[in-house]
């Protein structure tokens, strides 16, 4: 029988790019779950279906996107977009219908009970990012990832 450490283990990669990628894996890991908890508790919606909404809710083309640009903005695999749809849909928050030009192609649009949940939602979904990346700011794995998600933007320059 081998020998058991008594203290935690500590676990190290042998590469840096492996330690890194394994510090984006545990704090989106960490964001999912706070996210996941909230957004189901205060809207009974799961992080897909937010994320869903929110493409639709924030697409340039008018609130309705292509099944298949959703998948790929979500992101989700084809046949998990459809069954998504089908349960917004059935929760009167998004309406399915025919592409006129390609009667292959199915389009997503937000109702307007779709745009004020996420709407409401998109609060707590914030908040839950900031709160979770402020409590990840203190762990020195996490702090780099987490300054550099918190860091604002620079403006834009015009040209």
């Amino acid at each position: 029988m081998p020998l058991v450490n008594q203290v935690s283990p500590h676990i190290e990669l042998p590469t840096v790019l492996e330690q890194r990628w394994q510090t984006v894996r545990l704090l989106a890991a960490r964001l999912e779950e706070a996210l996941s908890k909230a957004l189901q508790a205060e809207h009974q919606l799961s992080v897909s279906e937010f994320s869903a909404l929110a493409a639709l809710a924030h697409s340039d083309d008018g609130g309705h996107l292509r099944q298949q640009f959703l998948a790929d903005a979500i992101p989700l695999n084809q046949s998990s977009v459809s069954r998504l749809v089908g349960r917004l849909e059935k929760l009167g928050l998004t309406e399915r219908y025919l592409c006129p030009h390609d009667r292959r192609g199915v389009y997503t649009q937000i109702s307007d009970e779709g745009q004020a949940r996420v709407t409401a939602a998109r609060i707590t979904y914030v908040r839950v990012l900031e709160e979770t990346l402020g409590e990840a700011a203190e762990n020195e794995a996490f702090a780099p990832l987490a300054a550099w998600l918190t860091r604002e933007a620079a403006p834009q320059r015009s040209a």
